[in-house]
């Protein structure tokens, strides 16, 4: 058995689109849910949701599970998980786990993208720990040739999201290893001194100045949208990972339109007579 093709990676490097949703919800039940629903790829967030490698196994294993039983024509959503931090361990764990695909936030410096890239890849490429035995990633060797091919699968995204790192900007994007850049409005606003408000013309230049850098670097730029306009607006500027929206805010939004609708109604409706 040969280790899975990342698909997902794949995609990126022949400039194919690819449309993802968040998923904060740090819940399997959920992630499988969303798994056949038809996107291109999901993202485990382990930076603001409330995951630990235990919680990011389940939804990996719910996701997979999903996408064995989906119908023809229905694309299998490929899982990338979002580490709290870009430690050496901490990646080898995720790797372990069978995640093909990290993102890693608040890389400012090609020194820590380059870091990031050898921590993803076993040597002489990197530094990843051997312990493919105990590892889901090879199915525990029932792919007997996983540690020679899995630094080809594996796929780095990293995060600039401050304004150190588009200073760095095409560094980091130009590192051996990284494979996409993806871009944090909400951060990004913040170090700019827009705290709140990613929407200020002075970061939304520099949003659009970012993608067209990391294009011109040849690798993918991806961002994070929360409404279907910033989503259509980075797409037509060239970015290609764009997660869509958030399973929370779409979890909350549509009940609070549903509730509103009965809301309207029922005030809407005449008083009942006394000793109704």
């Amino acid at each position: 058995m040969q280790t899975p093709t990342n698909l997902f990676k794949q995609c990126l490097a022949q400039g194919h689109t690819q449309i993802g949703l968040w998923l904060g919800l740090a819940n399997a039940y959920s992630a499988e849910l969303l798994a056949g629903t038809g996107y291109d790829w999901l993202l485990i967030d382990g930076e603001h949701a409330p995951n630990d490698l235990r919680s990011m196994l389940h939804q990996l294993q719910a996701i997979a599970s999903a996408t064995s039983a989906l119908p023809p024509g229905v694309p299998a959503p490929h899982p990338i998980v979002r580490v709290p931090v870009g430690e050496t361990a901490l990646i080898k764990q995720v790797l372990d786990l069978g995640a093909q695909t990290v993102l890693v936030p608040m890389v400012d410096t090609p020194a820590q993208a380059h870091q990031l890239a050898r921590a993803m890849r076993y040597p002489p490429d990197g530094v990843r720990g051997m312990g493919s035995p105990l590892a889901r990633s090879s199915r525990w060797q029932a792919y007997p040739q996983y540690v020679h091919e899995a630094n080809q699968q594996v796929c780095l995204l990293v995060q600039a999201e401050t304004v150190q790192a588009l200073q760095n900007l095409d560094a980091i994007a130009a590192t051996p290893g990284v494979d996409g850049v993806f871009i944090g409005p909400a951060d990004l606003s913040a170090s700019m001194g827009h705290t709140g408000n990613p929407g200020h013309p002075d970061v939304q230049a520099a949003i659009h100045d970012g993608i067209a850098r990391i294009l011109r670097a040849g690798k993918a730029p991806g961002i994070l949208a929360t409404t279907e306009s910033q989503a259509r607006q980075w797409l037509a500027a060239g970015a290609l990972f764009v997660a869509v929206g958030v399973d929370t805010m779409l979890l909350a939004s549509a009940a609070q339109d549903l509730l509103a609708r009965f809301r309207i109604a029922t005030d809407a409706a005449p008083a009942r007579p006394a000793g109704y």
